[in-house]
């Protein structure tokens, strides 16, 4: 089986920032692609960030020049870095990595709270 483990969630003030982590445990696997993806209430989830093992990376709009993602393909570990944080940012953060094991498949952290207070 494989898990994917967040942290580094928390409350921060405006202008401040956090360092999310998620690392995939399990055998057997590769890993494709990993990416966070975000849900504030009453709103759909959204992608904020993916990376695939070529290192190509993609951004949400609205997150662009404030948030950095990376990975550490030894680790299995993927980070969102975010810096200049908004309040409009608050939202659960959710891991998702595509792996393959014979075939490709989505799996999925539990989520992590991101509050940003004004």
């Amino acid at each position: 089986q494989v898990q994917l483990v967040e942290s580094g969630g928390g409350l921060v003030q405006a202008g401040g920032s956090l360092r999310l982590s998620c690392a995939a445990s399990g055998s057997g696997f590769s890993i494709s692609a990993m990416g966070w993806y975000r849900q504030a209430p009453g709103k759909q989830r959204e992608l904020v960030a993916s990376i695939t093992s070529g290192e190509d990376t993609n951004y949400a709009d609205s997150v662009k020049g404030r948030f950095t993602i990376s990975r550490d393909n030894a680790k299995n570990t993927v980070y969102l870095q975010m810096n200049s944080l908004k309040p409009e940012d608050t939202a659960v953060f959710y891991c998702n990595a595509k792996i393959k094991r014979g075939i490709l498949i989505n799996y999925w952290g539990q989520g992590t709270q991101v509050t940003v207070s004004s």
